[in-house]
């Protein structure tokens, strides 16, 4: 929607990019909905969707890699070694084939938007990455195509990090500034 608002044209590409998952499995139990978003997508008035295969983003004897090297690290980047450098690779190569003047990623990834950000710093792509807030589900959940996975208990319990920080903002707004007490009422 932020992107039809700014541009005269809007294409969107759809990929659950192999070289982003260190796990087979979790690669392969990842949630899709092409219909659905094929759905959004029209309704939003999107004018081109690219749905590429794996191997036309990846042919035979594919081994190119972008890799941005220090903010890639800590956090996720520990957790999932190699996941900034699929995720690199891939935006850079869409990026390519697109060539936008705009780029529009979620804030819910933080650290993917950084890293986005320092490659085309890096890289001199000739665009603007545009930042979209976060969108939430009713209960305060960030909307992601992984919430499918959760169950009841886990997607309840999920909601309490939105909660605490939004607690937290609530409490420095009013002033409070000693970390002690804000970690508490977190």
């Amino acid at each position: 929607k932020a992107a039809k608002l700014q541009n005269k044209y809007v294409a969107v590409s759809i990929f659950v990019n192999p070289m982003q998952f260190n796990n087979a499995d979790d690669l392969k139990t990842y949630p899709r909905s092409i219909e659905r978003d094929l759905q959004l997508l029209s309704e939003a008035g999107v004018d081109i969707v690219w749905l590429p295969e794996a191997q036309e983003m990846y042919p035979p004897g594919f081994q190119t890699s972008v890799n941005v090297e220090v903010i890639s690290l800590p956090l996720e980047g520990m957790m999932r070694p190699g996941h900034f450098r699929g995720v690199a690779t891939v935006v850079a190569k869409l990026f390519n084939v697109f060539q936008p003047t705009r780029a529009y990623f979620g804030q819910k990834d933080a650290q993917q938007v950084a890293v986005i950000k320092r490659m085309v710093q890096d890289m001199a792509f000739p665009l603007e990455v545009v930042v979209c807030p976060i969108m939430r589900e009713a209960d305060g959940l960030a909307m992601s195509s992984r919430n499918a996975r959760l169950s009841e208990t886990a997607r309840r319990e999920a909601t309490v990090l939105n909660q605490a920080l939004i607690t937290a903002a609530e409490a420095i707004q009013s002033g409070e500034r000693n970390v002690a007490i804000l970690k508490g009422l977190m």
